[in-house]
């Protein structure tokens, strides 16, 4: 394990208090133009997520009425109700997203297969980098905001949904995540530099609250506008 890897992991409540829990959950608040852009504006303005830490899976509730929640794995996504029964779902889901772009409408399963991939990245880094399979390499040092971010590329495995194979993290001299940059595959390849902030300890586990996407230049610099997306956590708790 690299010196970069082992100091953010650390920084972030460490990789063997990590491995005692089971499952993260949060209150989520979604905004930005990302949703209106793709039929889909509303949906998951204020809502309750949770996510696996020991397999990739997650779950958003309420999920277009008050009693859906969705239900998404790498291979399938669903919308079920709160009691278990299956109101629609879609095997392969990755699939339904050839050729499109930043504007084209998703319908609802490919709005809960990209809600629940992206949170369950997001909820589970750094310490997904740990998992059999995802390769690391340390890059030369970013200046960003007067300060110098270390930098980590990260490959992930096939096995893994997420927003594109190779994305770049951006770590401060506190070892916390400053920035995430990926090439949005389900988006037609749109470039994003994706900055967190606002961190919260709980269970002695660090996780930013604030997030906002923006758009990533040919130079790797972040276009002030439009805001993609933007995120809100709170009530974060592991278990």
């Amino acid at each position: 394990m690299g010196g970069l890897l082992r100091r953010a992991l650390d920084a972030h409540g460490g990789l063997e208090r990590w491995r005692r829990f089971e499952q993260v959950s949060a209150r989520l608040r979604n905004g930005g133009v990302l949703w209106a852009l793709k039929g889909q504006q509303g949906v998951l303005d204020d809502v309750k997520v949770r996510a696996a830490l020991r397999r990739e899976w997650a779950s958003h509730c309420p999920f277009v009425e008050s009693n859906w929640r969705t239900s998404f794995e790498p291979q399938r996504v669903a919308i079920e109700t709160t009691d278990g029964r299956v109101v629609e779902e879609r095997l392969r889901p990755r699939d339904s997203f050839a050729g499109h772009g930043l504007d084209t409408p998703w319908d609802r399963l490919q709005l809960a297969y990209f809600a629940g991939y992206a949170m369950w990245t997001y909820l589970t880094v750094p310490f997904v980098f740990a998992t059999d399979g995802v390769v690391t390499e340390e890059l030369p040092a970013w200046k960003e905001n007067g300060e110098s971010w270390s930098r980590l590329k990260v490959t992930f495995p096939p096995g893994i949904a997420t927003h594109s194979t190779v994305q770049t993290f951006y770590f401060g001299p506190d070892g916390l995540l400053k920035r995430h940059d990926y090439d949005t595959e389900v988006l037609g390849g749109t470039p994003a530099a994706h900055y967190v902030d606002d961190y919260e300890e709980t269970s002695g586990i660090r996780f930013p609250t604030r997030r906002t996407v923006l758009r990533r230049m040919p130079d790797g610099a972040a276009s002030p506008q439009p805001l993609i997306v933007t995120i809100a956590l709170s009530e974060v708790e592991v278990t």
